[in-house]
């Protein structure tokens, strides 16, 4: 009976208002830009094909429903976003990849819906997913069956950016590029402290030389600075440069950047085990120096980066990361940590948090990272209000068992009594923008004796309660904490 239903296909087509997360994740990457073309393969009502030309970029697409007889044409950025998922015959579905990676020349977008929840029971089950209330057909994919399902249709390594969306390259070295740069932490450059006519004699020319360091934690070789010529002929080496620019700044501000990039390093190469390890000529030439610089030889680099993956074996390893840690709050089960401190981690933290980001790529709008002390399991928490709001509740939470890899998604927003926040400035480090506002508030609800009964003040009711005991009702630094923020 159920072979005789008539999907309708173009019915689960959504117009949407914005650009969709798969392409808007391709710009914020930079994978599409004004110097690529872009294809929308089932492109539906085609929002994603207008939307993207308005941006200035050649843009175009295809629907077997909406535009068929639109022309279908190679291009540099091809998106197959959420068509997978709709068609319910299995054959149609694999050529429908198969024919979108073929018009791609760099790189292919795959999107599609991914199982965090249960879908109800109530759906009518139709080959290998249901049928939903719209007649529409919904295959919903574990994130890690999706993966396996691209690699082995297309015979690739399909890169996860976010829940549902991989990012297939053409190149091995721009892949490679882009895995990497995916786990460099972001880094100031180090102020002037010291004026020097001579520094400012030289500031323009300098300037390329101190951004590159900035990025990679390294003098650059020769091939890898625009201005190279103009700073050789000036200085006689990039390390007489330098110097000039180390009379007027930290030295040691320089070598924690040099650090943090060698520490990057060694995160994409431990995550690099997981799949097969690209060869020494597979990896960007600027790597390939990195690797250099801080440690010499390729095999070094690897042993040094394994060493700390197979640690993680040892469940007490993270345990004992967790409990030594400075950054963040610590309870009884777990260590919980701002999204913007996870790079000043230990390394160790980093690689653990780096294992279910591997699988699950970027989560979007994340507050916290929770370590679980208990069971290896990551899980990302979301406080929408984190910055402006005092108490703020929590609205979701997506957390990732590190053995199954199975996804667990809770909702929260609807709850009449959420969890709540309390001490914020203990997840953040102390250059976080709003780090001092945190502290004096905490320091004033101790002083008001808001904060002894931990296990009553978790939730949204329990510090009302908490309020209305002490007789407080909306506090006055409450008002100024919001005002200030």
């Amino acid at each position: 009976m159920a072979e005789s239903l008539e999907i309708e296909r173009h019915r689960a087509a959504i117009a949407r208002h914005d650009i969709s997360r798969p392409v808007r994740l391709a710009i914020d990457w930079q994978i599409l830009n004004q110097e690529t073309s872009f294809f929308d393969y089932g492109c539906g009502h085609g929002g994603d094909v207008q939307r993207v030309a308005k941006l200035g970029y050649s843009s175009a697409g295809w629907d077997p429903y909406y535009f068929p007889k639109d022309t279908i044409s190679v291009a540099d950025i091809v998106n197959l976003g959420y068509v997978l998922n709709v068609i319910e015959d299995q054959e149609e579905r694999r050529r429908s990849l198969i024919r979108a990676w073929e018009i791609t020349q760099k790189v292919l977008i795959v999107a599609a819906q991914v199982l965090i929840n249960a879908p109800s029971k109530t759906q009518l089950a139709y080959s290998d997913g249901i049928v939903t209330r719209r007649n529409t057909f919904q295959k919903y994919y574990e994130q890690q069956e999706l993966k396996t399902y691209i690699d082995e249709v297309l015979n690739v390594d399909a890169v996860p950016v976010a829940l549902g969306v991989y990012f297939i390259f053409r190149d091995d070295v721009e892949k490679e590029s882009f895995k990497a740069i995916r786990f460099f932490s972001s880094t100031a450059t180090p102020r002037v402290r010291i004026p020097s006519k001579r520094f400012e004699d030289y500031q323009e020319q300098l300037k390329p030389l101190i951004d590159f360091f900035t990025k990679r934690g390294r003098l650059p070789v020769k091939g890898e600075l625009g201005n190279q010529e103009e700073l050789l002929t000036e200085f006689g080496s990039f390390r007489r440069a330098f110097n000039v620019v180390l009379q007027v700044t930290d030295e040691a501000e320089w070598d924690a950047i040099a650090y943090r990039r060698s520490l990057d390093i060694q995160v994409y190469l431990a995550l690099s085990h997981f799949d097969q390890r690209p060869t020494w000529h597979k990896l960007p030439p600027e790597m390939r120096q990195d690797i250099k610089a801080f440690f010499g030889s390729y095999e070094e680099a690897c042993q040094v980066a394994d060493q700390k993956l197979f640690s993680l074996g040892n469940p007490q390893v993270i345990h004992k990361a967790c409990e030594k840690s400075k950054i963040g709050k610590h309870t009884r089960g777990a260590l919980y940590v701002h999204v913007s401190a996870l790079a000043a981690l230990d390394p160790l933290l980093r690689i653990y948090e780096s294992c279910a980001s591997r699988t699950i790529g970027r989560v979007d709008g994340a507050t916290l990272i929770k370590y679980h002390l208990d069971k290896q399991q990551i899980s990302y928490l979301f406080y929408p209000q984190f910055d402006i709001d005092p108490h703020p509740a929590l609205t979701a939470s997506i957390t990732i068992d590190l053995k199954t890899l199975y996804i667990t998604h809770r909702d929260y927003a609807d709850r009449a009594n959420p969890p709540i926040l309390h001490r914020k400035e203990t997840f953040v480090t102390p250059n976080y923008p709003h780090y001092q506002q945190f502290a004096q508030l905490t320091q004033q609800e101790e002083e008001l004796g808001l904060l002894k009964q931990k296990s009553d003040i978790g939730t949204r009711a329990g510090w009302e309660k908490c309020l209305a005991a002490h007789g407080v009702t909306i506090t006055g630094h409450q008002i100024h904490q919001l005002k200030e923020f």
